[in-house]
Order: structure tokens, then C-alpha cells, then sequence
């Protein structure tokens, strides 16, 4: 058994893999207050408890994290918990997996999982296109080389960064709209973002491709893969779990070591 925390930018997610499928899957948002801790202390163990996972066999926990001043509260609230330290993903863990980082610091851990998970998934050369926080293009070779990465602001931060910056532009929905051509301010933005990011992802994936090779799969991947449906037909697979297959594969590869 396999507990996951992916703590992102916008959301923590803890997951419970049972060996056989992800039997429970729990998003809370991310905050970075000085009551953070007490706050995720609280929430979490309120959730493990209605869920009995404090009261069977203790999981295997593995953290990743992007958000560092979190990092070592969920590293000691999984111990507290279950009384054994998690394991956190980290460059000092890469060269045990089957995967050749280049400069194992500069890479995000949730674009590691992602990695792992496509490369032993698939064992093909592949694009993994993560819809999150940010917008990321994961280049891997089915040796589970990675090339490199290309980044560029999510859905959710182009919007909210339109909202901040702007006196007289709202917030709006992630719809995506019918028409190109906005006929109001909600429906201009949408289009604008939503329409534009279609392409901005065709146009990414054929430029990569286009100096790696035509070969290279796609995969959609992260909590907002499913707002793009005209995307859908681009993608050779859309999983949104992938980044926590990713990181039950890490944790139960180092067990097994």
C-alpha cells in the first residue's frame, strides 16, 4: 500500500494506492501561511481517520514537492502518523531509477514522476504535457532519457494573471467557448486563453517533434488535461494520474532495493 502526497502549486493531493488501483484520492488547497502546518495536520488526519488508513497496515509514503516551505511539515506529519520517515523524492533518489538526469536540481519532482510513470508505461519516446499550475512539455526517450522541458504559465495563472494585473478584466470560468470571435469580456478572455493555449500546444509538439523525431507519443496528463477537448484527438493517451503512478512506482522501487 502506497500513500502519495504531490504537494503543487495550487492544490496538495494525497492518494491512496491499495495495491490493485488508487482506492481514495483527496485535493486540498495549497497555503503557505503560518498556520499551514496545524491547518494540514488537522485536515489530513481527519481524512486518513474516516478512511481507516490510521487503523490498518501502515502505507509506504512517498512526498514530492514544489512548494519547498511545505516540504518538511508533510515530512514530519507522515512520520508522526506512521511512525516510520517518508520517502521524499529528491535528486539523491534519481540515479536508482531507470531514468539519466542531466542536471538532477533543476528538475521539478512532480515532472520526474511524470517521467517515470510514461517511461515505464509506455517504454516509448515520448512528450508528456502536464496541464497544472503551469503548462509543462516533458521530453523522455523510451530509455528513459530525459531531454529537456519547456515551460510556460497553466490555464488557471494565464487567467488569474489577467484578473491581477488588469483593473477592468474579470475572472472567469475555464469553459471553453464555441467562437473564436468573444462577443463579451468573459467570453473574449476565454477565447483568447482557452482557444490560444489549443494551439500553443499543437504548435509546442510539433516544433518538439521536429527536433526529435515524429516517433515521440503524446501524453496528457494533470488536473486541467480534460478542459482542451479539441485536444483530445493530439494526445495518443490523456491520464490524470499519471503523475502519482509515477510516484507509486518510485516508492515501490526503493522498497524493493
Amino acid at each position: 500500500m502506497v500513500l502519495a502526497i504531490d504537494i503543487g502549486n495550487s492544490n496538495v493531493v494525497v492518494a491512496l494506492h491499495d495495491g490493485n488501483s488508487w482506492s481514495q484520492v483527496w485535493r486540498i488547497p495549497t497555503i503557505t501561511e503560518a498556520e499551514a502546518a496545524l491547518f494540514y495536520e488537522k485536515r489530513l488526519s481527519d481524512l486518513l481517520m474516516e478512511a481507516g488508513v490510521l487503523l490498518g497496515p501502515r502505507p509506504r509514503v512517498v512526498v514530492s514537492s514544489v512548494v519547498p516551505q511545505l516540504t518538511p511539515s508533510f515530512l514530519r506529519l507522515a512520520e508522526h502518523l506512521f511512525g516510520q520517515p517518508a520517502l521524499k523524492v529528491a535528486p539523491p533518489i534519481y540515479p536508482k531509477l531507470k531514468l539519466q538526469i542531466d542536471r538532477p536540481n533543476e528538475i521539478g519532482t512532480d515532472l520526474l514522476a511524470n517521467a517515470v510513470a510514461a517511461h515505464h508505461l509506455y517504454q516509448q519516446d515520448c512528450i508528456i504535457v502536464d496541464f497544472g499550475t503551469a503548462l509543462t512539455f516533458t521530453t523522455v526517450t523510451g530509455e528513459g532519457h530525459i531531454l529537456g522541458v519547456a515551460i510556460a504559465p497553466g490555464l488557471k495563472t494565464a487567467i488569474a494573471s489577467l484578473f491581477q494585473k488588469t483593473a477592468q478584466l474579470p475572472e472567469v470560468p475555464l469553459t471553453l467557448p464555441e467562437t473564436p470571435i468573444g462577443k463579451n469580456t468573459e467570453h473574449a478572455i476565454q477565447s483568447g486563453i482557452l482557444i490560444g493555449y489549443v494551439g500553443l500546444v499543437r504548435h509546442m509538439l510539433a516544433e518538439i517533434r521536429r527536433e526529435v523525431g515524429e516517433q515521440y507519443i503524446a501524453v496528457a496528463t494533470g488536473g486541467l488535461s480534460s478542459i482542451l477537448t479539441p485536444l483530445q484527438a493530439d494526445f495518443n493517451h490523456i491520464d490524470p494520474m499519471l503523475t502519482l503512478e509515477g510516484l507509486r512506482i518510485i516508492a515501490e522501487t526503493q522498497r524493493s532495493e
